[in-house]
């Protein structure tokens, strides 16, 4: 666990929670806000926070968007990597740890929502906070049959420190200027019917 806490200007975390796959996953979201996504309705924070059901309950929606890291981490090729290397795009920006099991659980979960909406407009960031050497890191996306994302690093926690981040997993939903605009801690069913609706609000934005 990452002991320093969040920012200033960011709003408290919710406690950390392991993510349980085996419940049945029961999704009702709004009719009217689905509505306005079919028509490329603007979707706003407050019509996001009405897409959350199950897991994404637990994702918290800024009301006004928050400024996020500018430290560096290991990119997977080498070399370093920013959040302004994102720019243009929305990030779902996941902080995970080989040791994490709620990490192993939503991981394969992280990867469909890239397989579908990755591209130009969206992707799912990966990044490994504290000593997570290689090997293991790529043994722990073996093992699960991940092979769509990436395996950045943040092995002296500075990047995760500076975003706040107080356990793992969590993951960061980011806007197409690199601000902050939602925060799940804990795992989730990223791959879930609520989860796609967010993504496809925020890509229609």
């Amino acid at each position: 666990m990452i002991a320093s806490g969040p920012p200033a200007k960011r709003p408290p975390h919710m406690a950390f929670e392991e993510f349980d796959m085996r419940g049945p996953a029961r999704f009702a979201s709004s009719a009217l806000i689905y509505t306005a996504l079919m028509f490329g309705a603007n979707v706003g924070m407050a019509d996001i926070a009405e897409l959350r059901e199950g897991d994404m309950r637990k994702l918290s929606v800024h009301e006004t968007p928050v400024e996020a890291a500018s430290a560096p981490f290991e990119a997977a090729g080498g070399g370093e990597l920013t959040l302004g290397d994102f720019s243009g795009k929305i990030v779902l920006l996941n902080f995970w740890a080989t040791w994490c099991a709620p990490c192993r659980h939503e991981m394969p979960a992280l990867s469909t929502l890239q397989a579908d909406y990755g591209g130009e407009d969206f992707e799912v960031v990966t990044v490994a906070a504290g000593r997570n050497p290689q090997p293991a890191m790529e043994r722990f996306f073996s093992e699960i049959d991940v092979d769509n994302l990436p395996l950045h690093r943040d092995p002296t926690q500075q990047f995760a420190r500076e975003m706040g981040v107080l356990g793992l997993p969590v993951t960061v939903i980011l806007d197409r200027e690199g601000q902050e605009i939602a925060r799940l801690q804990g795992g989730a069913d990223w791959a879930s019917d609520s989860a796609r609706a967010i993504v496809e609000a925020l890509l229609e934005e």
